[in-house]
């Protein structure tokens, strides 16, 4: 399990590596780009019930903590993030959706 620290030490949400790996690709577009934006995630599965909305702004601390390794990013994942985040309701955690055939020929042509 990874975690990411917003605003100081008692702001602590954690995700599996992976899909942190995707929300922080996510969250850093957004944020190098000097555009805040609020973020959605359900409490389910971390005890306790719910969900948390953090409104993300570049002037406010932020840090990704991984336990291990992530792999490759799923850009198709990235995206869909994006996605949500560029509308009215903010980034939503969405599922992982399936990567094309072409995407996963090129990243391996990348490596």
């Amino acid at each position: 399990m990874g975690s990411m620290m917003y605003g100081g030490p008692d702001a602590i949400a954690e995700f599996d590596d992976r899909t942190l790996a995707h929300l922080r690709a996510a969250i850093v577009d957004k944020l190098k780009r000097s555009e805040p934006f609020a973020l959605h995630f359900s409490n389910q599965g971390r005890g306790a019930a719910g969900h948390t909305v953090l409104w993300l702004h570049p002037a406010i601390p932020l840090r990704f903590h991984f336990a291990g390794r992530t792999g490759p990013l799923n850009r198709a994942w990235v995206e869909a993030m994006l996605d949500s985040a560029n509308n009215a309701s903010g980034l939503m955690l969405v599922e992982e959706p399936m990567q094309a055939p072409d995407d996963r020929r090129r990243r391996a042509a990348e490596h």
